[in-house]
């Protein structure tokens, strides 16, 4: 999965720390990050790159994490000269391109940057919110309210019936990779709880035997994916919740059409059973 960085370690305590000339920089426009892309290989820009341009670009750094010995940093804005071979891509450039571990922290890089972004204001007065200098947390000097980075739960749920598994396809992505169901836990209930009810409200099925596999980070919608195979309990006719999905179906082990990836849960969870490793 992308966070499988070995032997590379990701090291994400909050230890601020003056930016150097090699440190890295990743700087995001929206939903783009500014990167050198040649035949699939990403490299982000060093300080050393953008200081000329960019005087004040050590004391604007935000410290974000560390791979190995290398630390990675947020800038809010940054002027580049095009000679330089850097620009703007599409964030889902993280999903294929190569070395992994600079597409890892450069998606992880991305759910800080959001974050920050979306709390430069205090919620509950409205005053602007300041860095602390040994969590990472924004804090209201008028209020004293504390914000600290949220992550969201959500499940990713494999539902079997002896050889076979239910696989879907998102409705607002219907022409795309096949899925598993998924969903969002909601406030008061279990992870478990959630499996059950995900299923029922997109496909209208009861499961069983619900059976916890492994958990990802998925930066690209800041959420902490956690999955799960179970059984089917009952009839399997799917009642589509088309809001939601464009397709549910079930595949026998021999025929699904999935090939292995780097990225997902999903995938891995499908080409387990597709394996007969579950």
């Amino acid at each position: 999965m992308i966070q499988d960085i070995a032997p590379y370690q990701f090291q994400n305590q909050y230890q601020p720390q003056p930016p150097q000339k090699n440190s890295i920089v990743l700087y995001y426009e929206g939903k783009k990050v500014l990167v050198r892309h040649e035949s699939n290989h990403i490299t982000f820009p060093k300080f050393l790159d953008l200081e000329r341009e960019n005087p004040t670009i050590y004391e604007d750094a935000v410290y974000l994490f560390q791979i190995d010995d290398m630390t990675f940093y947020l800038v809010e804005s940054v002027t580049y000269k095009s000679s330089l071979d850097f620009q703007l891509e599409d964030i889902q450039i993280f999903r294929v391109a190569d070395p992994q571990y600079l597409s890892f922290s450069g998606i992880t890089g991305y759910q800080l940057y959001n974050w920050y972004q979306n709390h430069r204001f205090c919620g509950r007065c409205g005053k602007q919110m300041l860095h602390d200098s040994k969590e990472r947390m924004l804090y209201c000097d008028e209020c004293k309210n504390m914000e600290f980075p949220k992550i969201c739960p959500a499940v990713i749920v494999a539902v079997t019936d002896g050889n076979r598994i239910l696989m879907t396809k998102y409705a607002r992505s219907a022409g795309e990779n096949y899925a598993l169901i998924a969903g969002f836990t909601e406030i008061g209930e279990t992870v478990e709880e959630t499996v059950q009810r995900e299923v029922m409200e997109e496909v209208g099925l009861r499961v069983k035997n619900i059976r916890y596999y492994k958990s990802q980070p998925w930066s690209f919608s800041d959420t902490l994916l956690m999955g799960f195979y179970c059984e089917l309990d009952g009839t399997d006719i799917v009642t589509l919740d088309c809001e939601e999905l464009a397709f549910a179906q079930w595949f026998d082990r021999g025929s699904i059409p999935v090939e292995p990836s780097r990225n997902s849960l999903t995938n891995e969870m499908i080409i387990n059973f597709k394996n007969g490793t579950t």
